[in-house]
């Protein structure tokens, strides 16, 4: 059972991003502000939970929650920035677009950097608070869906299976026809197995 509240005095917003160790792709962050009587015994850490029940709980989510929201960072920003600190943009860029501005932000396993808000990291924090992980199924399927729209474009990359992760096939078909405009290039592509360094 996830704990609804780290500090039931404050107003509490969890935060969590996905597709940071993508090859391709931006990366999508949320924060989710539940409210004082939440309750979901589904509610997991999105990586715990298969599809259809991600995409099940989102709108329950979006419904009860007091406030929510979305922030990207995308693949131009992660190669200028580095994916770390493209990670923190796309968190500030959901908190600063929250309808209700949190006194407490949760925030799954990195510390969120410039930030001058009272705020606390939690390891695997996904698997302990409702609120980061109503915030990691939203940054996941949000971003999903983008994949899934850009494998429209680029089907050669099999991006509505992999997401943008380096699986085999994709990096196989990196191989075979080179990058997309959407691939992140800060990363050193040693030989041919592509082995990744960021």
């Amino acid at each position: 059972m996830l704990h609804l509240h780290h500090q039931p005095h404050l107003l509490e917003s969890g935060c969590d991003e996905a597709g940071r160790g993508c090859l391709a792709g931006p990366v999508f962050a949320a924060a989710v502000i539940l409210p004082g009587e939440f309750e979901n015994d589904l509610l997991n850490d999105s990586k715990k939970l298969s599809e259809e029940r991600r995409y099940e709980l989102r709108p329950l989510i979006e419904k009860e929650a007091l406030a929510w929201a979305v922030g990207t960072a995308s693949h131009e920003e992660i190669d200028t920035i580095n994916i770390l600190n493209a990670s923190f943009l796309a968190m500030h860029r959901a908190i600063a677009r929250l309808k209700i501005q949190p006194e407490l932000l949760l925030i799954e396993e990195i510390d969120l950097r410039n930030s001058v808000r009272l705020h606390t990291c939690i390891i695997v924090g996904d698997g302990i608070y409702l609120s980061i992980a109503a915030a990691s199924i939203l940054a996941k399927t949000y971003r999903d869906d983008y994949m899934l729209q850009l494998h429209e474009q680029y089907p050669q990359y099999n991006w509505d299976k992999n997401k943008g992760y380096g699986t085999a096939a994709h990096r196989k078909a990196m191989k075979e026809f080179g990058l997309s405009p959407f691939h992140r290039k800060s990363f050193h592509l040693h030989d041919e197995q592509l082995k990744i360094d960021f």
